[in-house]
């Protein structure tokens, strides 16, 4: 795994900054010149292209026209926009609220049909209870000092969640044992967390999975990530979600959840080690 998924959204602002310098070479323009036909400072164009400063759409239209490379205008900035979309920052995202952020990928959870889901910290969220959502929402909201629309931000991610219940779509779950035990909320919301959790996992088109405590490793834990049938992924930082489309990192994170999914164990296992959870709810 790379030493962060922030990694890839570096590389990607790499790339385009290279892309950058070969059109100011091929237009035979040193950095001053180019930055005299911008208008901007000649550390403007050598951050831009080391890719220390990530560079507007703006920039880049800019940049082109005076390298008379017009015709590069459109695949630069689609470029540009990709690896603004790879790494986004919570609080950015999550500034009017997270009810916005839940409903913005129900497109991308309709359209997958196989789900790979590994959560070490809380409850994957397709299958978290209102209450448990609110909860989690709520202490979240505090913690990024954004508006706490937890109610309602929640409701929509259960509304989100129907995905479970319809036909077309697999699911495969995993979670560490430490997340049934991780008290979100107060003692009855997790208990009807857990007890959802079971109910769920008699459905036919989830595996769902718990890595138990005293499993031998064989592949470390993880930060949460979602796998959206071999197209995208998604991982959550503590500051940001970091969205991965390139194959050879996908390939990395299946890899990962096999795994996992190896050293986890499935029905009746599973079921009580989620009792023993409730039962020490007292």
């Amino acid at each position: 795994m790379p030493a962060s998924p922030s990694s890839s959204a570096q590389a990607a602002r790499e790339v385009l900054a290279a892309r950058l310098g070969a059109l100011r070479r091929e237009a035979g323009l040193s950095g001053h010149e180019l930055a005299v036909r911008c208008g901007w400072s000649p550390a403007k164009s050598s951050r831009m292209e080391r890719a220390r400063t990530p560079a507007s759409d703006a920039d880049i239209r800019a940049w082109c026209t005076a390298c008379g490379a017009g015709d590069q205008v459109a695949d630069l900035v689609a470029a540009n926009r990709q690896a603004d979309q790879m790494y986004v920052h919570w609080k950015k995202l999550h500034r009017h609220g997270m009810r916005r952020a839940q409903e913005e990928v129900i497109p991308l959870y309709e359209s997958t049909r196989h789900f790979r889901v590994y959560c070490s910290n809380v409850i994957p969220g397709m299958l978290q209870t209102e209450a448990y959502a609110a909860a989690l929402l709520s202490t979240i909201a505090a913690f990024q000092n954004t508006p706490d629309d937890a109610d309602s931000a929640a409701a929509s991610r259960v509304e989100r969640s129907q995905v479970v219940f319809q036909g077309g779509h697999e699911f495969a779950l995993l979670v560490e044992e430490t997340v049934l035990r991780h008290r979100i909320g107060d003692a009855d919301t997790m208990a009807g967390q857990l007890g959802f959790l079971l109910a769920v996992m008699t459905l036919p088109n989830v595996s769902f999975g718990v890595i138990p405590f005293g499993a031998e490793r064989r592949m470390w834990p993880l930060e949460a990530f979602y796998l959206f049938d071999d197209r995208r992924v998604s991982v959550e930082l503590l500051t940001a979600a970091v969205n991965i489309s390139a194959p050879s990192e996908i390939a990395t994170y299946a890899k990962a959840f096999a795994g996992l999914s190896g050293i986890a164990v499935y029905g009746t296992t599973a079921r009580s080690l989620i009792t023993e959870a409730i039962n020490a709810l007292g």
